[in-house]
Order: structure tokens, then sequence, then C-alpha cells
């Protein structure tokens, strides 16, 4: 099914192919005994949570994972009434009751929010649900060894509280021989043991790529399922799920000592065509691929000349058939010819900034 609105009237047309999604989470899900999860965090990593989550629901997904409280309540009507749905910060002050009464489940990350979740299992009268995380040793999100040492020499220090996972979060996974993998696992385990019988989680998505003693019992894929490389240097081994095309807007012939952008920071040598296409930084187009970025005609590449701007950018498409660069024609800027992780590196960061920043004005079609 295309699920598609208008293609003429956008600058750009972002197709997300659900059906590379799902064999992404097959291939993901396969590779261990443990439970697959999808990670449905900023709007599933940009593709559009209403349209991914129903999708690996239907593949047999039945636990999803969010990083706030407010797209957890988004993601439930969305699923069936039987998928579990953690929210990864936990619930902000004053919100535990908002948690159960949408049905999503926190993950507590420290003191505070334990003691929050107690309390409303004490005026409700009944235990909660809710995963535990644990600081191995990343110092961003989870409970510390400190504090959990201080938590457990109390009596009943879960009263009220059913754990229904216990986890952490790898830092260095997409590094398979940093000594930080096999560290944060061993602290893992010794934390763990406070909680005994609960189910495990550890790997991420790269940690999916780490040997089988990091899978635990439920496995956390998140950009894997969408195409990122999950082992930066190896070849990639999942489907690429997103492709971005954008459409020419004008055409034009420039000459020796011509300026192409801001700032006049691209001075033409000898005589050059520049296309002029509907795609800038206001669309999640990064501006650090001035000048170092690459579009494709047809599989041939053209570089990106000038500075991006807002709305726009130029690319050079000297020697280019006139037919395939006219006005309404449209260039791959993102895709088969170009991976995600090839668009990031040009730009400096990693697949995942580059997912997540695409813009809400392209036309997007469903496959």
């Amino acid at each position: 099914m295309v699920v598609s609105v208008e293609p003429s009237r956008a600058g750009a047309v972002l197709t997300v192919d659900l059906g590379a999604v799902r064999a992404n989470y097959r291939q993901l899900a396969g590779m261990s005994a443990a439970t697959c999860a999808a990670v449905m965090k900023a709007d599933a990593y940009g593709l559009g949570m209403a349209q991914v989550a129903p999708a690996l629901a239907s593949e047999g997904c039945r636990v999803f994972f969010t990083a706030h409280l407010d797209e957890g309540i988004r993601l439930r009507p969305l699923l069936p009434a039987d998928c579990t749905i953690y929210v990864l910060h936990g619930p902000p002050p004053g919100t535990a009751h908002d948690c159960f009464q949408h049905g999503v489940v926190p993950v507590l990350n420290d003191p505070a929010q334990l003691q929050e979740w107690r309390a409303l299992a004490a005026t409700l009268g009944r235990e909660l649900p809710a995963a535990i995380q644990l600081d191995s040793g990343m110092s961003r999100m989870g409970i510390s060894p400190a504090d959990l040492a201080a938590l457990s020499a109390g009596r009943d220090w879960l009263a009220g509280v059913r754990p229904r996972l216990v986890m952490s979060h790898l830092a260095c996974a997409d590094e398979p021989h940093h000594p930080m993998n096999d560290a944060q696992r061993g602290r893992f385990d010794s934390l763990r043991a406070l909680f005994p019988g609960v189910p495990a989680s550890l790997a991420n998505s790269s940690g999916i790529f780490l040997a089988p003693a990091y899978h635990y019992d439920l496995l956390r894929p998140g950009a894997a399922l969408y195409g990122i490389n999950p082992q930066p240097g190896a070849p990639n081994p999942l489907r690429q799920a997103v492709s971005l095309h954008a459409r020419i807007v004008q055409v034009r012939t420039v000459r020796d000592g011509d300026v192409v952008g801001y700032g006049a920071h691209h001075v033409v040598a000898g005589e050059r065509r520049i296309a002029t296409v509907a795609v800038g930084y206001a669309d999640g187009w990064l501006r650090s691929l001035s000048g170092r970025g690459y579009a494709f005609v047809d599989g041939v590449k053209v570089p990106v000349v000038g500075r991006v701007s807002m709305d726009s950018m130029g690319l050079d498409v000297t020697g280019i058939a006139p037919e395939r660069v006219a006005p309404g024609c449209e260039v791959e800027l993102m895709g088969v010819s170009h991976p995600i992780d090839d668009v990031a590196a040009l730009a400096g960061t990693i697949g995942y900034e580059v997912l997540t920043r695409l813009g809400s004005r392209f036309n997007r079609r469903y496959l």
C-alpha cells in the first residue's frame, strides 16, 4: 500500500519502505532467542510512529519503547492491547498517574521516580508494573550503584512495585572491541542480582551484534530497524528503509567567476550548469553538507555547490542530459545510491541525527 499526498506540491518526497523496516525486524529478531522489541522514540526516528508501529506489530512485535511519556501516550492507541509500552525517561514529576491511566509502563531511573511510583501503588492499593534501569557506567540514565545500595538496604524497598524488566544501556556497542562493553556487562550482572527472576535487557541495535552474552531476555533495536548500520566500518547487513528525492526548481548556466550561494564561498571556474533544489536546513538537510555533500541523478554523483540555505541548495549538474535536470525533475539526496550513513559521514555526524532531523515539509510516501 502507498499513502501519498499531492507530490507535485512539495519540494521533496521522503519515501519510507515499511517492508524494509519489517524485514530488518525479522532479521534482528532471528539473531537471538531473546524477545525483540522496537524503539519508537523521536517519532520512530523521524519516520512516523503512526505508520511504523502498526507495521511492526503486524510482524509480531509486542514490546515497544518511547523516550517521553507523551510519546507513549500517543503510541498506545496505535497498538493492540496486548503490547507493552515502556517509557525510557520514566514519569516526569507529578505524572505517575498519567502512566497508569494510559496503560504505559515507566522505566524508573532514580529514587524519586521509584518513590512516586510506590506512592501511587499505595494510593491505588495494588502493585504496579515497572522497568528498573541501572547505571552500568554510562552516567546518563538509571539508578546509580550507590543509590541502589542505599535503596536495597531498606526493608520492602520495592513494596507496591512489580519489576517486569531490569535494564541498562551500552555506551560503546558500536565498537565491538571496546573494553567498556565487557565492563558494563559485568557491572550489570552484579547489579541485577538484586532482581532475581526478573527479565533483563542490555542490547541496543549495535549490542545485538555483540556476543550472545549481551542478549539476555530482551533486545531493544532502534536505529537498525530503519537501516542505519549497527556496525560502522563493516558492510551494512540491513535494508535501507528511507529515501529522499528533491525537486529541481530552477536550472541556469553560470560562467567563470560567478558566485553560487550565500557568503560567496563558491566561485565558479569555467562554464557550469547549476540546478537549485527545494531542500534546505529548514527541512533538516544539514548545513554542514555545504560544499561537501552530493546528490545523484540516475546514479551519477553531482556535488552540492555553495551553502545549503534554509529552503534550497545548488547542485552542479554539468554534463547531465538537460531533460533529466529540468525544473520539476527529482534528484536523489538519500537512498540506494546514497545511504543514510554515507550522508552522515559527509555531514560530520551520525545516521541517527540525519534521520531524526528530516522535516515535516516533505511529501511522505509509505510503501
